[in-house]
């Protein structure tokens, strides 16, 4: 068997065994959170520059899904669904936010709702992930953030990048 093939096997055997899985190629969960490290990042049909463009994304720090590993090359998925390949070198361990939803959420002192509001916080804003407690805590609802200078918390539910049991910082 070439070695292509046998690469090609094991990556969809890693797509089919799906979370909880440690890659090979990186030795690093998948699927795990990462940021774009760029501003020009190039999304690609396939996993190798002969691939052909599919989109280019433009916001530097977004939040990533690394969903699937091929030598250098990761598949990715974004808060809107979109998957694509990216080089390893595009990408960054930090960790980020995006806030979802409708309607711009608050920024807490605390993490409660009850707390006074440091900022109100739009759909799609960027930002840093500081800090989500572990499951089983009265906090872990909540991660501690930085959007554009202003630090607070967010219910986990107002923001992708982290998943819902996942303790961070």
């Amino acid at each position: 068997m070439s070695f292509r093939l046998t690469a090609f096997l094991a990556l969809v055997a890693g797509i089919l065994l799906g979370a909880g899985a440690v890659s090979a190629d990186s030795g690093l969960p998948v699927p795990r959170f990462v940021t774009l490290g760029s501003g020009e990042v190039n999304v690609r049909t396939g996993p190798g520059s002969r691939y052909p463009v599919e989109w280019v994304f433009v916001r530097r720090d977004l939040p990533v899904e690394v969903i699937a590993e091929f030598d250098t090359w990761r598949r990715i998925r974004d808060v809107e669904g979109a998957e694509g390949w990216v080089h390893q070198s595009m990408l960054s361990g930090r960790r980020s936010l995006v806030v979802t939803g409708a309607e711009p959420r608050n920024l807490h002192a605390d993490p409660d709702g009850n707390s006074p509001v440091v900022a109100r916080v739009e759909p799609g804003v960027i930002g840093r992930l500081l800090r989500c407690p572990e499951a089983g805590r009265a906090d872990s609802a909540w991660c501690y953030c930085d959007i554009s200078g202003y630090r607070g918390w967010l219910r986990r539910t107002e923001i992708w990048g982290i998943y819902p049991d996942e303790a961070f910082g």
